[in-house]
């Protein structure tokens, strides 16, 4: 069966790009759930053990299940449950016309443009890499990167249920050599384990400098965490560009959304959704801009 598929996707280019993008746009409704309750689940989390210590040996009070399963999704104006059809991506909320379908309260459209990013994403990883183990690997890496940027937007944490996960899959996959022949996911062993190590010090060695310098926190330990991730998956040879770009596009579009809210240069920015959409651009094209840049400096006879 997997023969056949590839045999089509060989003959019909289009095709697997097209099945993923169907695919990316169901994960895109899933990480929707993932961005709004993770963070709920980790705050419910820390006010259970503050109540246990709080508590001594009496027991903390119980709180009502909430994990990514429980309970049902519901509007948030009404509590309506959402139907099974109601939660096809895209499509139910081009049907609803952006409304819930028992109260008409605005239906955020948030909702579907991170499934329309991820449906995206996901078809250009499958054209990138093609059918196999490498566009596979290429996957995981994009979704789990989306997720942690918008957790990151919204709350100014990169939990470590994601960021740790992604960092030991990236070794695995390298230790296990997945990666078809001519991809670049993922790297080799050696290039894991040294660009997970160089991604942590980097960013950790900048955050001691600049706490000596000004005796303030310039970043938290989740994007020493994201960057390691980073480089378990696509090589020490990558970390440096991938902070550039995320540095460079960072200060920028700061100084823009500063200048528009009207807000101060002291006001913290989450630096996680520039780490990981440099990342994934990297993960594109990030060996072949680095093979292109040495190659400058090849004298050919």
């Amino acid at each position: 069966m997997i023969r056949n598929f590839a045999e089509v996707g060989a003959a019909l280019p289009w095709f697997f790009p097209t099945m993923v993008f169907i695919f990316g746009a169901c994960i895109g409704s899933f990480l929707n759930v993932v961005i709004h309750r993770l963070p709920v689940m980790l705050e419910r989390q820390w006010r259970a053990e503050c109540a246990h210590l709080a508590a001594g040996s009496e027991p903390a009070p119980r709180e009502e299940r909430f994990n990514l399963v429980v309970p049902r999704s519901a509007c948030p104006a009404c509590r309506a449950p959402i139907t099974a059809w109601q939660n096809i991506p895209l499509v139910s909320f081009l049907v609803l016309r952006g409304r819930c379908a028992a109260c008409r309260a605005p239906i955020s459209v948030r909702y579907p443009l991170i499934e329309a990013l991820t449906a995206v994403m996901s078809a250009a990883v499958a054209w990138r890499f093609g059918f196999g183990a490498a566009a596979l690997a290429a996957l995981v890496l994009t979704w789990f990167l989306i997720a942690l940027a918008f957790i990151d937007m919204d709350t100014q944490y990169l939990p470590d249920s994601l960021t740790l996960p992604l960092l030991w899959l990236g070794l695995l996959l390298s230790l296990a050599g997945a990666a078809q022949a001519n991809a670049s996911i993922p790297v080799d062993l050696r290039s894991s384990v040294i660009g997970a190590a160089a991604g942590y010090l980097s960013l950790w060695s900048v955050y001691q400098l600049f706490r000596l310098a000004t005796g303030k926190e310039g970043m938290g330990y989740g994007d020493f965490k994201l960057l390691s991730a980073l480089g378990a998956w696509l090589g020490w040879q990558l970390i440096l560009p991938i902070v550039l770009v995320a540095a460079a596009v960072g200060a920028v579009s700061g100084v823009v959304l500063l200048s528009i809210q009207g807000r101060g240069r002291a006001t913290p920015l989450a630096f996680g959704p520039y780490l990981a959409a440099s990342g994934w651009l990297m993960l594109l094209c990030g060996h072949e801009i680095v093979e292109r840049y040495f190659g400058l400096f090849v004298v050919r006879p």
